[in-house]
């Protein structure tokens, strides 16, 4: 039997957070891929300028102000933690091998977590609501100066599998991903001393983060319910690309993917790569590109 010495400890805390590195690095995450990553030095964070889309305009006269905090939308950071343990007599009889496979998937675990909460999010879209009071998917969003203000829709309805058109091109993409505190893996070791280990004879590890997620501009992502089809397709694309801001200027909104779950995938993939449809030359063909999201509801 090995004697418990704080080099043993630390050499063993190595060997537990090298598992737990190899199980976080090996993971690719998608949630950077739909989501705006946004550093947070708060409890929550105000996204006032979300009410105005970021155009320019001709210079006559004084510049045109627009205030930032017109519409405030907030993302308050939420904590996050997995723990576990492990005896103190497998440290002595030199098991910890046992345990690299538990820590790398704590590492799996952290690195997957953000695509949780994001999509988590993401499914939740239909019903909750964005910066401007509306739903993030709905068919009253307000666009147009206080008197001549339109109802635009990004959402099609339906009672199937979501489906959503999005631009992923931009800095700011449909979503956001907001880091108070970044995933990290830390040990309570105190020895023998230690209320814990006197306790329960076992040490323990885990890892936490503050981190949230929340809706960015709506106009970047049309979302449906409605059946996957050439068609619904087509009517999305168009209505992305007719989006305009307060003052009637077109947005320049250009679809870049197609975001689905498992079940509309191959159904996806046709609709997009087949270069026929019914025998009919297929004109949708890599009009986007097919994102499949195993997490999207």
């Amino acid at each position: 039997m090995r004697v418990i010495t704080p080099e043993l400890i630390q050499a063993a805390q190595r060997g537990f957070k090298t598992s737990f590195q190899k199980g976080f690095t090996g993971v690719a995450a998608m949630y950077a891929s739909v989501a705006t990553i946004v550093p947070s030095t708060s409890s929550e964070e105000i996204y006032g300028w979300l009410g105005d889309f970021p155009k320019l305009r001709e210079w006559i006269g004084d510049r045109h102000i627009k205030s930032l905090a017109a519409k405030g939308y907030t993302i308050v950071n939420r904590k996050f933690e997995s723990t576990v343990t492990v005896p103190r007599d497998n440290i002595e009889d030199d098991k910890l091998g046992l345990f690299g496979p538990r820590f790398e998937m704590m590492g799996n675990a952290a690195a997957t977590h953000p695509d949780e909460i994001t999509f988590e999010l993401i499914n939740g879209a239909f019903t909750n609501t964005c910066y401007d009071g509306q739903n993030f998917f709905d068919t009253d969003h307000p666009v147009g100066k206080e008197g001549n203000v339109q109802s635009v829709s990004n959402m099609q309805a339906g009672a199937g599998e979501i489906w959503i058109l999005a631009d992923l091109s931009r800095p700011l993409k449909p979503f956001i991903f907001q880091k108070r505190r970044d995933y990290n893996f830390t040990s309570k070791e105190d020895g023998k001393s230690s209320d814990h280990v006197f306790m329960r004879d076992e040490y323990v590890y885990g890892v936490d983060a503050r981190v949230a997620a929340g809706y960015g501009f709506w106009q970047m992502a049309f979302g449906s319910k409605a059946e996957l089809t050439a068609a619904n397709l087509q009517a999305a694309y168009t209505a992305m690309t007719s989006f305009t801001d307060d003052e009637g200027r077109k947005l320049g909104i250009k679809p870049t993917h197609l975001i689905v779950g498992s079940t509309n995938l191959f159904k996806a993939r046709e609709i997009l790569l087949a270069e026929q449809i019914d025998g009919t030359t297929n004109t949708i063909r890599n009009l986007v590109q097919v994102m499949e999201a195993p997490l999207l509801n």
